[in-house]
């Protein structure tokens, strides 16, 4: 019988300002996220100079950073300079990033989200692949948003391509999945880039019905003429697995494919696995505070229960049919149990699985090729089993 207890090898406090720049500069040479932000040359000095790791110390720091990069962008996209003012406002846009990260829960950090999301458009206006911004109506409830906002690019050259829509966890939002939309645009494929539930300009909380905004996307990706929408790829990274999970299950006919790239399915949310995974070792720092400002959650009670009500098992999801679905993660995920992965194989509709080496999401050069290669055979082919 498998043991599903906790082993995530995690310490009981966080890191403190030396482990964090450690941490840091390891994860910059290896291009990981969420330090592939910033640049080989210039990462190491940004890093040594991190002042402390509060809200107001951490956000003001990377703001100032940034400013200075957006002026230096401003100053040559004047100068008529594209491809420099390109490749500055993206710069800026990933020191604006590091500001806001993990989650902007201080007046700094709020400050660097808008600027990221600013600088990240400016930034696309000079790629051969531009971001068209578009606000879809959405029905929120009391309290919720009444809009969403995607990002979409197009293949150039490419009449009605098929759609990968995709999103992050609850760190990484729309800004941060250039280089998988790149990959897809790549094999003629239109990418839609939206916030995981909970996170950046999402007009919903992770609550257990949250779907409702991913279901509005694809609806309104199926009204476009200019794009074969009629089933969707879906590609949720992190805990925007869960979701992807969900919704092959919920939405089978709208999916031609969809990948859990590190999220999680049931264990992930029991008490036991939510008190053990505080502070792993793959994660820089406040991912209490995150997932928390994710799932709406304001003290350490509801933390737990708003955690434990998403199991897809206990909402009776994982013996119905669902749409081709990849689980993608890596060996030894100290985030997310991979127990979920063989819980998801244990039911149910046959699935796919890619185990990679390492922690969560199995960060190696040949993760993101793999999804993205199992993502354009579902979509050219309509979603054909």
């Amino acid at each position: 019988m498998t043991d599903h207890s906790p082993n995530t090898q995690v310490t009981d406090r966080p890191k403190n300002l030396a482990e964090s720049k450690a941490w840091m500069q390891q994860r910059l040479v290896s291009r990981f996220h969420p330090m592939n932000a910033l640049s080989l040359e210039e990462g190491p000095a940004l890093i040594d100079a991190v002042p402390a790791l509060d809200g107001q110390a951490w956000g003001s720091y990377w703001e100032a950073c940034g400013e200075k990069v957006r002026r230096q962008a401003l100053d040559a996209e004047q100068a008529g300079d594209g491809a420099r003012a390109g490749a500055l406002y993206k710069k800026a846009s990933g020191m604006f990033f590091m500001g806001r990260f993990p989650c902007p829960n201080h007046p700094a950090k709020q400050r660097c989200a808008v600027a990221e999301r600013e600088t990240y458009i400016a930034a696309s206006r000079f790629w051969a692949v531009p971001i068209e911004r578009i606000t879809i109506p959405f029905d929120g409830r009391e309290g919720e948003g009444g809009e969403i906002v995607v990002l979409l690019r197009r293949p150039a050259g490419i009449e009605k391509p098929p759609v990968v829509v995709m999103w992050g966890g609850v760190d990484a939002c729309k800004e941060q999945m250039t280089e998988a939309s790149d990959a897809l645009l790549a094999q003629g494929i239109a990418t839609v880039a939206m916030d995981n539930a909970g996170t950046g300009e999402s007009p919903v909380r992770g609550v257990p019905d949250a779907e409702r905004q991913f279901i509005t996307v694809f609806e309104w990706v199926r009204r476009q003429t200019s794009l074969s929408g009629a089933r969707v790829g879906c590609l949720g990274r992190s805990f925007g697995g869960y979701w992807a999970t969900k919704l092959a299950h919920q939405v089978p006919d709208m999916i031609a494919g969809a990948v859990n790239w590190g999220g999680g399915a049931h264990y992930m949310f029991q008490p036991e696995w939510v008190q053990a995974s505080r502070y792993p070792d793959s994660y820089l720092m406040e991912l209490v505070e995150t997932r928390s400002a994710m799932l709406g959650a304001t003290n350490d009670a509801e933390y737990v229960e708003f955690f434990r009500r998403l199991s897809l098992l206990d909402q009776g999801w994982l013996d119905k049919p669902c749409a081709p679905l990849l689980l993608v993660n890596g060996k030894e995920d100290k985030q997310c149990p991979v127990a979920d992965i063989e819980l998801l194989t244990d039911h149910g509709w046959p699935k796919s699985v890619r185990m990679f080496p390492g922690g969560h999401m199995g960060l190696t050069p040949k993760t993101l090729p793999t999804v993205v290669d199992w993502l354009a055979r579902q979509v050219h082919a309509g979603g054909v089993r």
